[in-house]
């Protein structure tokens, strides 16, 4: 799956700038982690595996543990602006405490045709990826660049934070395909109604 695609019968986005703003990506406009298939393929398409990796042994227990995790970062996310409040310390002791696992172990390996690729020494198991989207969140809410980046979508009624590493800092949506394209199409249509009017 390419970054960015939608996949049927659901569409998973790769646009925030990071794994751990993704994962927070996946609740709207809609719960868009429904099924141990869908975060396999989230899995698969935000990068913390290679292309092609076996996860056939995931079951609904990761899936509570990814939304969980995804609930506790949305907390630390949203509550940045708040440093003296302590946006939330039960949330801040989750995510460290899962950061703590080493995260899965790549190797550079040769393919059928002699290009070195990467492989994973064997399948991952929860904890491990866990841990990846956890040391993400790590250091993204301890970087005080990455923080000052983080914007919230302009677009209406979309609750998407992602990282904004545009030139001169100006991005305002989460996707310019997605909720851009629906603010330029609302404003078209508002010029439009005035223009007949």
């Amino acid at each position: 799956m390419a970054l960015g695609t939608a996949t049927a019968p659901y569409e998973l986005r790769f646009d925030a700038g990071r794994i751990c703003l993704d994962l927070l990506s996946t609740t709207h406009p809609r719960e868009r982690l429904g099924s141990v298939d869908v975060l396999c393929a989230w899995i698969s398409g935000s990068g913390l595996v290679p292309a092609g990796t076996a996860l056939a042994h995931a079951d609904a227990t990761w899936l509570a543990a990814f939304r969980e995790l995804r609930g506790q970062t949305d907390r630390l996310v949203r509550g940045r602006s708040r440093p003296a409040a302590r946006a939330d310390d039960f949330a801040l002791a989750r995510v460290n405490d899962l950061a703590r696992t080493a995260p899965p172990a790549p190797r550079a390996v040769r393919d059928e045709d002699g290009h070195l690729v990467r492989r994973l020494d064997g399948p991952p198991d929860c904890a491990a990826l866990l841990a990846a989207v956890a040391r993400d969140a790590v250091d993204l809410l301890t970087d005080p660049v990455a923080r000052a980046a983080l914007r919230q979508c302009e677009g209406d009624d979309c609750p998407i934070v992602y990282l904004d590493t545009s030139r001169g800092r100006r991005r305002r949506w989460c996707s310019s395909e997605v909720c851009g394209n629906r603010q330029r199409v609302a404003r078209h249509r508002r010029r439009a109604a005035l223009a007949r009017a």
